[in-house]
C-alpha cells in the first residue's frame, strides 16, 4: 500500500477507515501483512490465523483439530494449556479507481482460507461445496452485499513415509475466493470472513447476543 496518503483515493481511505471498525472473535489472530502490488493500484492485505478457545471461552467445537484439541486441553489444567492453531487465512483489498470490467467494480476481495479437517468430513466428496456454503451464508448473515462472487475449493491429502511414517495423514482443505463489494463500506465483509475462517477452525458459532471480540492491528 502506498505511504504517500495524499495519493490515496478518499474511496480506498473510507474502506481501510471501516476495515478498522471491523470486530472479529477473540480466537481470531489477525494483523495487516504486505500487500500485493501488481493486482491492484492500491491494496490492503491481512493475515489471519484461528486458534483454540481459552478455558474461559471454550465451547463444544464442530469438527477437525479444533475438537481434538478441545479434548486435549480440557484434560489438562487450565495452567498447563497452550494455544493449538486451527486455521490460516488471507484477507486482501483491492482498489482500482477507474475500475474494472471482471471485477464489476472499482474495490474486489480476495480471500484464502486453510483448515485441517478430520478424516470423515476431509473424505466427504461435497467438502468443496460445503465450504462454498459456509462463504455465502456468512456474507448473507451480516448482511454484507456483494456481486461477482466466484472461487476455488480444494482437498489436500498429506501422506508420511520413511523415517516421517509414524505421521497421521492429513487433509486439508483450501478455499480461495473472491468477490465484489457492493459499496466501499466493507467491515461486513470482514467480519462476515472472520467468522467464516472460525468455522473452517471448527469452533462453533458465537451464541445470540455475544459480541465478538476485536482481536487485530491495522494501521
Amino acid at each position: 500500500m502506498v505511504n504517500d496518503l495524499a495519493q490515496v483515493p478518499s474511496d480506498f481511505l473510507y474502506a481501510l477507515g471501516t476495515l478498522r471498525k471491523a470486530q472479529c472473535r477473540s480466537e481470531l489472530r489477525l494483523d495487516e501483512i504486505p500487500a500485493p502490488s501488481r493486482l491492484a493500484p492500491f491494496a490492503v492485505a491481512l493475515g489471519a490465523e484461528v486458534f483454540s478457545p481459552t478455558a474461559a471461552t471454550r465451547q463444544v467445537p464442530l469438527h477437525g483439530p479444533a475438537a481434538k484439541a478441545f479434548t486435549q486441553n480440557h484434560a489438562n489444567s487450565p495452567s498447563s494449556e497452550e494455544d493449538d492453531e486451527l486455521a490460516t487465512g488471507r484477507f486482501i483489498l483491492l482498489h482500482d479507481p477507474n475500475g474494472s470490467a471482471v471485477w464489476d467494480g472499482e474495490f474486489r476481495i480476495v480471500t484464502y482460507i486453510r483448515a485441517q479437517m478430520d478424516a470423515e468430513m476431509g473424505n466427504d466428496s461435497m467438502l468443496g461445496s460445503v465450504a462454498w456454503t459456509w462463504l455465502v451464508d456468512s456474507l448473507e448473515s451480516h448482511s454484507a452485499q456483494y456481486r461477482a462472487a466466484g472461487g476455488t475449493a480444494t482437498r489436500i491429502l498429506s501422506e508420511s513415509y520413511g523415517t516421517l511414517s509414524d505421521r497421521p495423514d492429513t487433509i486439508d482443505i483450501e478455499l480461495r475466493a473472491s468477490w465484489t463489494p457492493a459499496t466501499p463500506n466493507v467491515q461486513a465483509h470482514l467480519e462476515a470472513w472472520s467468522d467464516m475462517v472460525c468455522t473452517f477452525a471448527g469452533l462453533p458459532p458465537l451464541p445470540p447476543g455475544v459480541t465478538p471480540l476485536p482481536n487485530r492491528r491495522l494501521n
